[in-house]
């Protein structure tokens, strides 16, 4: 049986917490691994012991092979956890364990390698009986061969990075004329996620649920599943909110599932926890996607409605130990429910968002799996989940509405996030009677616009800009009156917006964090963070323009293309003195690991470009000018 004594986790952020906290309540010392952008962040200061190892891009420090064994060497580490991204479904980071005499907490090179490829794993599916849709998994992958095949599946069909995973490197296409630009950018993308633009083609099913079935096996021979999981409300092939049971599932629908999900496993001799995901249609057809050979981010879900902690499996079955539990013990127990927490602009199409975390306080009375500390900064180089909220209930309903209450009451301000979002989504009348699909979010949410401050949210700016000016600066202040019936006059601006706004100062009161006040004889206790003219509320930046003169130039230059947030450039399609066209490709930004087209906003003759490919770059830095 392996024996280990210290673990490193080869992970960042939440999931290096989430493994640190059950590995450590089990008595086994951790080690964390982290870059330059890391070197603060909350899964180090957990660790027993850390060690820096590499730039912030991830080609140079978490997806580097060489730089972690050699931090478990440093630091006397026996066994690594590569969490569940990353390395985690890479067969050569697997085998160079191996190699070394660590012990690996995973599956085994062979199982990760065959699944880790969406094209040899769908073959070795459709051998083993396990129902797959129609597409095309074959080792030619020039343009015409992929062109041709789309044409005998038909359309629309998704384009997926044979080795990806969480929506990278995958397209849906309509119609034939945009398959190419698509092939191209599936790719690309592929390429950069994971060392590998192999593609496969798949039939589209028009509104399908996408459910999972959590397996695990041991080395003596043992697999069972506990349960599945419902993960179809999702945008750009991402998941948002996972539960658990799936509302439309029925004992018989798990048992086929379930059976169906065994075969995968068995195919490949499965040991440690994986995940088998498949499409549900509407007449209870189910078809093999993919299988993770991983935990899932989604997992608790699963560990809520059985009561286990799936992470003390990993190490307990890694150890040599077999299964805890047989199929016929398994039990489900209530209803779990998971949103996800990314910073994102969803007005902006979901574009990531980078920041400091300004004021962070998550919800009480429920679960919150989470690597953030106020101070930080998220930046553009990983993946923009920033923690998950999940909520246990005895019945579905019950779990919705605590989950409901808890996004509501996280806090987290300076960054853009989801959240207003994931409640309007939870409070949806077709979410609470379980009728969805994996296109929910586009169906209903396809167009998303800003939060517009309401009159008490500004006449709370007002006061707070007021009475801090007036505590620090009252010098700054002359001229103002102090008498209340005679008002004070704001400008602010909010999203670019102005207003002007006419109050008296109101009374509250402040601890620096929260306002204490009473609007329309209702006392309320509002969090907060003021910066010099910057306010930040939940849900809303207000700048103070008061001081400023009132009307500005305009911008003269509106054929400037920024860039929408930080991140770095992949490709640059136009040069100096080229004829563009409104709405043409210019260049492609790559941040939180997803790329970014760039269009043309108007017709015209390009006058600069200020970028290369593999330049970093900032939030609405220009990047080429059009006139």
């Amino acid at each position: 049986m392996p024996q280990f004594t210290k673990i490193l986790i080869a992970n960042r952020g939440e999931i290096a917490c989430r493994i640190q906290r059950t590995a450590q309540a089990l008595g086994y010392r951790t080690v964390a691994v982290y870059s330059d952008a890391d070197a603060q962040a909350l899964h180090v200061q957990m660790a027993d012991e850390a060690v820096c190892i590499g730039p912030a891009p991830v080609q140079q420090s978490y997806l580097n092979i060489a730089a972690i064994l050699e931090a478990a060497e440093k630091t006397g580490a026996d066994a690594i956890h590569p969490g569940y991204g990353f390395l985690s479904e890479n067969p050569d980071f697997a085998r160079a364990c191996r190699d070394a005499g660590l012990t690996f907490i995973g599956p085994s090179v062979e199982a990760i390698e065959l699944m880790g490829s969406k094209r040899l794993s769908k073959l070795a599916m459709l051998e083993a009986g396990v129902p797959c849709i129609a597409g095309y998994q074959g080792s030619a992958q020039d343009d015409t061969c992929l062109q041709r095949e789309a044409e005998h599946i038909g359309y629309p069909l998704m384009i997926k990075a044979s080795a990806g995973g969480g929506g990278r490197g995958m397209r849906l296409v309509h119609q034939p004329e945009a398959l190419l630009d698509n092939l191209h950018t599936a790719r690309s993308e592929a390429m950069n996620a994971f060392g590998s633009d192999e593609l496969i083609l798949e039939q589209a099913l028009i509104e399908p649920r996408h459910v999972e079935i959590q397996l695990f096996g041991d080395s003596h021979g043992n697999l069972i599943y506990l349960g599945e999981r419902d993960c179809s409300i999702q945008r750009r092939h991402q998941k948002v909110i996972e539960e658990a049971p799936c509302p439309v599932m029925t004992p018989e629908l798990r048992q086929a599932m379930g059976e169906a999900a065994l075969k995968a496993g068995r195919a490949v001799n499965y040991v440690g926890a994986g995940t088998v995901e498949f499409l549900l249609d509407r007449n209870s057809r189910f078809y093999f996607l993919e299988m993770n050979t991983r935990l899932q981010v989604e997992h608790p879900v699963t560990e809520l409605i059985t009561g286990l902690d799936l992470v003390a499996w990993q190490l307990q079955i890694a150890a040599g130990q077999p299964l805890p539990l047989k199929q016929a013990q398994v039990s489900l127990n209530g209803h779990a429910m998971e949103v996800r927490l990314y910073a994102e602009d969803p007005a902006q199409g979901f574009l990531p968002q980078t920041g400091e975390v300004l004021r962070w306080e998550p919800a009480v009375g429920v679960r919150v799996d989470h690597g953030l500390r106020e101070g930080e900064t998220i930046s553009p180089f990983y993946d923009p989940m920033l923690g998950k909220i999940i909520a246990h209930g005895a019945t579905r309903e019950e779990a919705r509405r605590k989950l409901l209450r808890a996004v509501e009451d996280t806090l987290l301000l300076g960054v853009t996030t989801n959240q207003r979002l994931l409640a309007d989504l939870l409070k949806h009348p077709d979410f609470i009677g379980g009728d969805f699909s994996t296109g929910f979010i586009a169906e209903h949410f396809s167009e998303i616009p800003r939060q517009a401050a309401t009159s008490d949210q500004l006449a709370l700016a007002a006061a707070l800009f007021y009475q801090h000016s007036a505590d620090r600066h009252p010098q700054s202040l002359a001229g103002w009156r102090n008498n209340a019936s005679i008002p004070c006059t704001f400008r602010l601006e909010v999203d670019g917006e102005p207003h002007t706004i006419a109050a008296a100062p109101l009374p509250l009161s402040t601890d620096g964090r929260h306002a204490t006040l009473v609007l329309n004889g209702i006392r309320r206790r509002i969090a907060y963070h003021l910066d010099g003219n910057q306010l930040w509320l939940p849900g809303l930046t207000v700048t103070n323009r008061t001081q400023q003169v009132a009307s500005r130039q305009a911008d003269t230059a509106s054929g400037s293309v920024k860039a929408p947030m930080d991140g770095a450039i992949v490709d640059v399609r136009v040069c100096a003195g080229e004829h563009v066209s409104k709405g043409q490709l210019l260049l492609v930004l790559e941040a939180m690991k997803m790329e970014h087209p760039l269009k043309a906003c108007m017709d015209g003759v390009v006058k600069a470009v200020q970028v290369t490919a593999g330049d970093q770059v900032r939030n609405r830095q220009v990047l080429l000018e059009i006139e």
